[in-house]
């Protein structure tokens, strides 16, 4: 008897060594997933951007070296490009959050009692995700073009001025933002507000609060995380972008982005290592400034 208690409270422990072993096997091909597709690249554009020019060799011919002044040469050449793009990103992200939340909290909330028109909305919401990301941004080259009718229209109403155009400016690329990545930022917040108990904001009225006290102090700390996420989607494709930002789209000489720059370097100067060495610092600042955003919005838990 003594013999077989002391044989089972020594199998005892084996059953959790087992299962993290089943759970180790279950998580090996997400793991080896990661190192193949991210980790790998990752170090191969770190090694690329610590390289020198080949001695004698042609335009394009780099070989491995420790070349940390590779950074700082592209951050003296190109800090109004960095400065610029994380400035038209933080822009776009604000337009696309007071865009975003009405119709979020209207399809969330306000059309429940109407279970077809928010899926309708919804629809209307995803519909631009099935044209293709450069369709849209050249439809409105199109129709913000300096012979289009809007702004023919608009040049004739005196709102704008005779030689005025919109195209190529900094207001096109942040508008062209916005639009592209309004659906990032609704989804989420759609998401956070389809959840919201009504019976919160039924009990602040009760208690005779204004509705603005309401809004403020109910629905946007419950909508947090949806807020949270949408910013982070919006901002983080919106800092790298190179479409909105290009000559060929909404750009123009001065409106170009880290994108642009890291797509120039790369494809036309065959710079490498100064197009990898702008990438990763693009990835640090992008980490670093949303590492504080969640910081300060005390979400850290919610990521």
């Amino acid at each position: 008897m003594a013999f077989a208690a002391f044989a089972t409270a020594e199998a005892q422990p084996q059953a959790p060594r087992k299962t993290s072993r089943i759970a180790l096997l279950l998580l090996l091909p997400g793991i080896l997933y990661l190192v193949l597709f991210f980790l790998t690249p990752l170090i191969s554009l770190l090694l690329t951007s610590l390289q020198a020019p080949l001695e004698f060799g042609d335009i394009g011919q780099y070989q491995y070296a420790f070349n940390w002044q590779n950074y700082v040469d592209v951050m003296t050449a190109y800090w109004p490009h960095i400065l610029r793009s994380f400035g038209y990103a933080l822009a776009a992200t604000v337009f696309a959050l007071a865009f975003s939340y009405p119709l979020a909290y209207f399809i969330g909330v306000k059309a429940r009692r109407w279970p077809l028109l928010q899926s309708l909305m919804l629809v209307l919401v995803i519909a631009p995700f099935f044209i293709s990301f450069l369709l849209r941004t050249l439809a409105w080259k199109q129709i913000l073009s300096d012979e289009s009718f809007v702004i023919t229209s608009l040049k004739a109403l005196s709102l704008l001025g005779p030689d005025a155009h919109f195209t190529g400016t900094p207001f096109a690329v942040i508008f062209g933002l916005t639009y592209n990545f309004i659906p990032f930022m609704t989804l989420p917040l759609y998401t956070a507000l389809e959840r919201l108990d009504l019976r919160y904001l039924e009990a602040g009225s009760d208690l005779y609060a204004h509705p603005f006290t309401v809004f403020r102090k109910i629905t946007i700390p419950l909508s947090m995380p949806g807020i949270v996420a949408g910013t982070l989607l919006t901002f983080i494709p919106a800092a790298g972008d190179y479409v909105n930002a290009s000559r060929d789209f909404l750009g123009g000489p001065d409106t170009q982005m880290m994108g642009n720059v890291i797509e120039a370097n790369f494809l036309v100067l065959l710079n490498y290592p100064a197009a990898a060495a702008l990438s990763i610092i693009l990835m640090a600042a992008i980490l670093v400034l949303v590492g504080i955003y969640v910081k300060r919005s005390g979400t850290e838990d919610l990521l």
